[in-house]
């Protein structure tokens, strides 16, 4: 159980408390001229009262503001890390990371892609961030708003002596007539829109209260935007990925689970006519063809469901679409837009086995370069057997054949040669303008009698249920930010003590426009207007340094 502060009221406040809840009176520092902290009305905060438990300890880590602020230099020092090269998503869609950051970027590159900065904003430690500064936004805010809370619903009118004298802005005023001024002094409030109360002939006038809630208001967006950022790396609620298509291939849609099918009936690119006069100016500004049209007509199935478990269901059509840069197909939240395409790309090898002596060919294949088969029988015992296959053929530092990906743009391969008529096989290294016989020289040869193209689209495959949460998110916290900045919360006390009325007065920020304010309150009246007690200290202080500058100086 805590500790209770009692105040010489009789009312027990929380442990923790500067200022009860009651009447105002100071609770520390009792003999002290300095200013009350006004902050929660010296309301005790949870993080200030306990600290026994494990998880006394994790609240009063979270709730305070320097961690708060190291998270969030954390996450600005990481976030701008990210931007040093690019992201994997803005990479050609068909380059292998591994190769393309060390090709482009150098060593720094390689140490970027091995870091795990490549994919930074999907990163686990990145997530681990991003909830600890909304773990530290919630804890903070009910930390604080609780006791604000409690503070702003218990406001009252008649307060004690310690709490008038001590505000920023107080006064002292002789009258002849309390009566009259307090009346005079209503009406001025009234007319300004203030919320008055009044006991016993005291007054409290409030306005603008709700603008203390705005920085919750904020942190309430910010955390709404944060679970919407998070969210989008959960299966199923964000899906931003490339689909690669060749004319007339049906291929999953990627994010769909294999519930839904592509078809691509064929690419097509329109290029504006150079001949015309209309284009012949944004040619040459372009220094070439410009686009004008490029889509992919494209048939979309969905896989028929089956109640038999691991067995696959029809494909069912449900619509054919040309899809362009601006007019997407759309189906079940999802959105599939042109992007980008690669015309004549490699599809097919034609082959042929030939004797050398003789000249005779002895077979012909067709090796699909996506999908090559291990072995290709050419009859009367004649077999080529795949070896090994580079799709985008390179030597490596070891001087070793390699391949930079697995698009076919320079297609090599390793074949074996099995023929009835020689007991050792023989090899063959066949690519793009190569012929080689590593091994010695064979008896049989292969060439390369023909390449068959296709053009391929790329589309990028997008759904996105988390864009709500972030424009919910993101107008709570402009509602707050404005909130919190354009109104200010402003109380007067007006307190009548014997002859005497005293004035005091608090805002949560604009001191200047609390003071202006208060000169038209009591220009009418006879009461004094309150003296900034911050100002006339630093006067004081001012004139005390001159006066014994002056002292030192004449002796």
């Amino acid at each position: 159980m805590t500790q209770q502060l009692q105040c010489s009221c009789g009312f027990n406040n929380p442990e923790g408390t500067e200022i009860c809840e009651s009447c105002g009176n100071p609770l520390i520092d009792k003999g002290s001229n300095q200013l009350l902290n006004m902050r929660y009305e010296g309301a005790a905060r949870r993080s200030q009262t306990y600290s026994r438990t494990i998880v006394d300890k994790i609240w009063n880590f979270f709730s305070s503001v320097k961690v708060g602020i190291g998270i969030i230099i954390a996450l600005l020092v990481t976030s701008s890390l990210g931007t040093i090269f690019p992201q994997q998503m803005y990479i050609p869609p068909r380059a292998n990371p591994a190769l393309y950051y060390y090709e482009e970027y150098g060593i720094l590159g390689q140490f970027y892609y091995q870091l795990g900065f490549h994919n930074l904003y999907s990163s686990w430690w990145y997530m681990l961030l991003m909830s600890a500064l909304a773990i530290s936004l919630i804890i903070a805010s009910i930390d604080r708003m609780v006791p604000l809370y409690r503070s702003l619903s218990n406001q009252r009118i008649t307060r004690h002596e310690q709490f008038l004298k001590r505000q920023r802005l107080f006064s002292r005023s002789q009258v002849v007539d309390n009566v009259k001024s307090i009346q005079k002094i209503k009406e001025q409030l009234k007319s300004r829109n203030y919320n008055v109360r009044e006991e016993n002939g005291n007054i409290l006038a409030e306005k603008g209260r709700f603008s203390r809630w705005g920085p919750y208001v904020n942190h309430l967006g910010l955390v709404i935007f944060l679970i919407g950022g998070m969210l989008r790396f959960f299966p199923g609620m964000y899906v931003d990925e490339y689909l690669w298509i060749r004319d007339g291939e049906t291929a999953v849609i990627p994010g769909t689970e294999g519930e839904y099918y592509l078809e691509s009936h064929g690419f097509l690119l329109e290029l504006y006519d150079e001949n015309d006069p209309m284009f012949q100016e944004a040619i040459a500004r372009q220094g070439g063809n410009v686009v004008k049209t490029y889509q992919t007509t494209a048939t979309l199935y969905q896989r028929e469901t089956t109640d038999t478990i691991g067995a696959g269901g029809d494909l069912i059509e449900l619509d054919t679409h040309n899809i362009q840069v601006n007019d997407p197909m759309k189906f079940s939240g999802f959105a599939l837009y042109q992007v980008d395409y690669k015309l004549h790309e490699l599809n097919k090898m034609s082959l042929s086995l030939e004797h050398k002596e003789s000249g005779d060919v002895l077979g012909d294949f067709s090796v699909d370069l996506y999908n090559p088969e291990d072995e290709y029988d050419l009859g009367e015992g004649y077999k080529v057997k795949v070896n090994d296959y580079f799709p985008n053929y390179y030597l490596n530092d070891q001087g070793l054949p390699a391949t930079q990906s697995r698009i076919p743009d320079n297609p090599a391969f390793i074949f074996e040669i099995i023929s009835p008529d020689n007991e050792g096989n023989e090899i063959s290294f066949i690519g793009i303008g190569k012929n080689l016989e590593p091994i010695g020289d064979n008896d049989h040869k292969l060439t390369l009698s023909g390449i068959e193209t296709k053009h391929v689209s790329a589309l990028i495959v997008r759904k996105d249920y988390t864009l709500g949460i972030l424009i919910v998110g993101g107008v709570i916290f402009m509602i707050g930010l404005v909130q919190g900045s354009y109104w200010n919360h402003r109380r007067i006390w007006f307190q009548q003590k014997d002859n005497e009325i005293w004035i005091a007065a608090h805002t949560n920020k604009n001191w200047y426009g609390m003071k202006r304010e208060l000169e038209q309150i009591t220009e009418k009246t006879l009461l004094n207007v309150p003296i900034d007690q911050v100002e006339e200290r630093e006067m004081k202080k001012e004139s005390k340094n001159k006066e014994e500058t002056s002292n030192g100086s004449i002796k």
